[in-house]
């Protein structure tokens, strides 16, 4: 058998695991019972020709980082996170520069270069100095060694861990920068890729930052279309999508008329026992509380469009501020607001109809291509500082090519 040959049980052992997965059946009622919100709510998508009718804001965070390194040691690693916002469905500037295609704010590092383990405590010391990160840390009033969950050695222990770190407190100071903003508002949204459950922080301190931005009634949610949820839900979306395609459009009461425009969508929060089989072991990442928990999220699954025949696609799962989907949690009174929830996931479709990814709100489409380093990032990057050298510190040709030389790519 050669190296690039997969034995055949265990290509079949994945398959035996999908489709176990994708076909449990965790009893959701597609027909959906109003005072049960773990069954599907049900509502008429907003028309089209009054998406942009709001003065909501929009905005949109996301972050990325990169690395490449090179065969005499030597290594190129950045991160950066941004956020760009929609007004009336127009994007709007959020920088100080007068570029008119670049309207989104975003903040790199300057120490990108690292070939020793120092370089690494140089990156973590520089993101903690960043004005929009120290205003963080002022917020959460506490030295870095009881915020973070880890010391800074642990977190520079490899260039991964501490490029991921890194993006995460960085888009995390942008949701306060965007909350302090003269213009943002109550009503205003933030949106941000992935959850509300950062590893890096400790507890109390995420927990304030979601309490802060619900008297504030700015709404937060963090959504993704990739989730382990996402698998364990398979059966369910298929049956909800079947009901709410083959039986329920035919008789609900649509307000739209033009028939291509009709679209029913629909929202139910995530039960435990699809969180428990979701995140085995992390019962901490999927308990519904504020203490004990992780983040300040609440996981719900929404359906924001329809896209035919791909019924798993047009799924989201969005983690949303516990503090406003359970009000009074600091006194233990759990009852959700429901009509909170009705109103955001019905807002959100402002957001999903117009775009290349139907069902998935495109300022975070549009943030992930503003701030991504992901694509052409060696490239770009080598191009860049092969000039330098050359203009700048006027190196001879050879030895800069020879800095950047990569032996895989001779194999």
């Amino acid at each position: 058998m050669s190296k690039k040959e997969i034995p055949d049980n265990a290509i079949e052992a994945v398959a035996r695991q999908i489709n176990k997965r994708s076909n449990k059946n965790y009893g959701i009622n597609p027909v959906g019972i109003e005072d049960n919100i773990e069954t599907p709510q049900i509502f008429e998508i907003i028309p089209f020709n009054e998406i942009d009718n709001t003065d909501k804001r929009f905005y949109a965070i996301d972050g990325s980082y990169n690395s490449q390194e090179f065969y005499n040691g030597l290594a190129i690693a950045i991160y950066t996170a941004g956020y760009i916002c929609y007004h009336h469905g127009k994007q709007i500037r959020m920088n100080s520069e007068d570029d008119p295609v670049i309207l989104g704010k975003s903040y790199y590092p300057e120490n990108i270069l690292v070939t020793n383990e120092e370089h690494l405590g140089a990156m973590y010391d520089e993101l903690l100095s960043m004005p929009v990160v120290k205003k963080l840390l002022d917020f959460w009033n506490n030295k870095p060694e009881n915020i973070f969950a880890w010391k800074k050695d642990q977190v520079c222990k490899n260039l991964s861990t501490l490029l991921g770190f890194c993006q995460e407190i960085l888009e995390l100071s942008l949701i306060l920068e965007i909350a302090e903003l003269p213009d943002t508002k109550a009503g205003d949204f933030i949106l941000r890729d992935g959850t509300l459950r950062p590893l890096q922080v400790e507890q109390p301190y995420l927990i304030k930052l979601g309490k802060y931005l619900h008297d504030k009634k700015i709404v937060i949610i963090a959504i993704t279309k990739q989730s382990s949820i996402k698998m364990e839900l398979s059966y369910a979306f298929k049956q909800i999508d079947c009901y709410l395609q083959d039986e329920l459009k035919n008789k609900y009461p649509f307000t739209i008329v033009e028939p291509k425009r009709k679209k029913l969508c629909c929202w139910f929060e995530v039960p435990t026992p699809v969180l428990a089989a979701a995140y085995p072991g992390g019962g901490q990442f999927y308990r519904k509380e504020i203490s004990g928990g992780r983040g300040f999220g609440l996981f719900m699954a929404a359906r924001l469009d329809y896209v035919e025949k791909l019924q798993n696609y047009d799924w989201i799962i969005a983690d949303v501020n516990i503090f406003d989907a359970i009000p009074n949690i600091e006194s233990k009174d759990l009852i959700r607001n429901r009509e909170f929830l009705d109103s955001i996931f019905k807002e959100l479709t402002r957001l999903t109809q117009e775009h290349y990814i139907l069902g998935y709100p495109y300022p975070l489409a549009e943030v992930h291509n503003f701030i991504s380093l992901k694509k052409n990032f060696k490239e770009e990057i080598v191009n860049r500082l092969k000039y330098s050298l050359y203009k700048d510190q006027q190196m001879d040709n050879v030895d800069i090519e020879n800095l950047f030389l990569d032996t895989h790519d001779r194999f």
